[in-house]
């Protein structure tokens, strides 16, 4: 054990002192392989939440790791906490297998596969024979162009046969092509991708229900999409500071970049999400808009903010077939509200800023909560694509949302969202065109009738609809 531990480059001396001021990854692995877990900077996420207002419970469909060997794919955006909810995992694992059941790799410090291959090779062979239940955290692993052929070559060689591998990183493409990165290697687990979701409405309201007033609930809500660093700047100094936006951008643009796409038209298309927002856009009016070469184009700029979890495509319905129409205009909206701070063109920082947009646009921004939460409820429930959605319009009415969940048994379910408040007599058409159907409304207006119900958006946003 001493010889491989040297082998890593690690100090023996000084993790025996267990005084460490600054720890690199191979001497915090090896406080884990003695079973340490209370050392000072072992754990720097973890330590950070003492120093923050609120702490989140995150939920994003996994109550527990597995216990079973295979690969997991955990994916989400910068700054949402997947990194102190591995510090939790590691933490808990090696209180609950025993020293050395846990070990971690930093993708952000790696420079390549070979080094990754490697970084995983010798972390597997760290693991002690007697600890049956072994977990191998690999942070931002999508920083390492590549990554998946370095974890093909470690299965194919039988390294992490009994090991369960978990991967966190920030480009949610692995997720929408999952079978394609690793096919046939990921063990026999239930589950294998998840995505790290911002904090939900429920949670957000319930923990800061003593930092702002009822009112400013939703805009406060808005104004942080859900971010924990935003939430407490927010509530700390009464508005967004500029390195958290900057921190959206950057996630976004780099991204971008990554897909070797232009961050220019990138902006135009989400200029054009502010300028349409609700509005049906085809591809063809993207390209022409942005001045974007062709509608391929156009669909390419889309998916990587679709990939990223920043926006929904809701994809319309036959009018009399509940049947997609690819070929006609979707809707685009936006699920990951911290966008609005980012790109909005006011720039909103503040609740006050919050309030004269909401006072404009409270229409669209009410159906973009709409979609994200039905987005979210779909990742938790572990949907294929959560981002595609679905409306229904014929030549003379429209429904902004048609879902199908499994509570539902396979029915759909019609929802629709109105700003302000709302009448059953103007939905009478809807018992006509939908005659088995329910449909709920999304106003300032509370009913329920044979045929409609209708209920608030704060309503709506602290419920499970599946």
């Amino acid at each position: 054990m001493r010889l491989r531990l040297k082998r890593l480059g690690i100090d023996l001396n000084v993790i025996n002192g267990y005084n460490l001021s600054v720890m690199n990854v191979n001497e915090r692995n090896a406080l884990f392989l003695k079973g340490i877990t209370d050392t000072r900077d072992l754990f720097p996420k973890l330590e950070s939440l003492s120093a923050v207002t609120v702490v989140f419970d995150m939920d994003f469909g996994l109550s527990s790791i597995p216990t079973e060997p295979g690969i997991m794919m955990l994916r989400g955006g910068r700054q949402l906490g997947k990194s102190t909810w591995m510090e939790q995992q590691i933490k808990s694992a090696l209180k609950a297998h025993g020293a050395g059941a846990a070990l971690f790799i930093n993708g952000d410090e790696l420079d390549g596969v070979e080094s990754l291959y490697q970084k995983i090779r010798d972390c597997c062979s760290l693991f002690p024979v007697s600890v049956k239940n072994r977990r191998l955290f690999i942070d931002e692993i999508t920083s390492v162009s590549g990554w998946e052929k370095a974890l093909k070559r470690a299965a194919d060689e039988g390294i992490v046969k009994n090991v369960l591998v978990i991967t966190t990183g920030s480009k949610s493409t692995d997720l929408r092509r999952g079978t394609e990165r690793l096919p046939g290697r990921k063990g026999k687990l239930s589950r294998t991708a998840y995505r790290f979701l911002p904090v939900g409405f429920a949670e957000f309201e319930r923990k800061t229900k003593e930092h702002f007033k009822e009112e400013d609930t939703i805009l406060a809500y808005i104004l942080t999409g859900g971010s924990p660093v935003a939430i407490n700047e927010l509530i700390e100094h009464g508005f967004i500071p500029e390195y958290v936006v900057e921190l959206a951008r950057d996630w976004i643009f780099g991204e971008t970049q990554f897909q070797n796409r232009s961050i220019e038209l990138q902006k135009r298309f989400i200029q054009l999400l502010f300028k349409h927002g609700g509005l049906p856009l085809s591809q063809s009016s993207i390209a022409r808009e942005t001045g974007m070469a062709n509608n391929t184009v156009a669909h390419g700029y889309a998916e990587v903010l679709k990939d990223l979890g920043c926006i929904s495509e809701s994809i319309p319905l036959e009018a009399n077939h509940l049947r997609s129409v690819s070929r006609k205009a979707s809707k685009f909206h936006v699920i990951f509200p911290l966008m609005i701070a980012a790109f909005h063109p006011s720039r909103p920082r503040s609740i006050e800023n919050m309030k004269k947009i909401w006072e404009v646009e409270k229409g669209k921004l009410a159906e973009w909560l709409v979609a994200g939460k039905l987005w979210r409820e779909s990742a938790i429930a572990g949907d294929d694509a959560p981002e595609n959605q679905y409306y229904w319009k014929n030549k003379n009415h429209e429904i902004d949302f048609i879902t199908y969940s499994s509570s539902s048994s396979g029915r759909p379910e019609f929802i629709e969202v109105k700003a302000g408040k709302s009448d059953a007599a103007e939905f009478l058409w809807f018992r006509d065109v939908f005659p088995e159907q329910k449909l709920k409304i999304i106003s300032e207006s509370e009913y329920e009738n044979a045929f409609s119900s209708s209920e608030s958006l704060v309503t709506l946003l602290r419920s499970k609809t599946r």
